[in-house]
């Protein structure tokens, strides 16, 4: 029977908000192997005179457990 564990990480971009996802899984892949899948619990904007500076993402990243 297979383990799935899951993490949650906080991650930002500039860009928007897929590069915000595709940062927390590159950077929680140097760490954890298995990474089966992300699931995007919260979005937020940071906003500085009345614009976009920034997008965050709190993630949740499912990984198998390795028997």
């Amino acid at each position: 029977m297979a383990i799935v564990k899951v993490v949650e990480v906080i991650s930002s971009s500039s860009k928007g908000v897929d590069d915000a996802i595709q940062n927390a899984v590159k950077e929680a892949s140097k760490t954890i192997r298995n990474i089966d899948s992300v699931y995007v619990k919260d979005i937020k904007a940071h906003v500085k005179d009345g614009k976009v500076t920034t997008f965050g993402v709190v993630c949740k990243i499912s990984f198998r457990v390795d028997e």
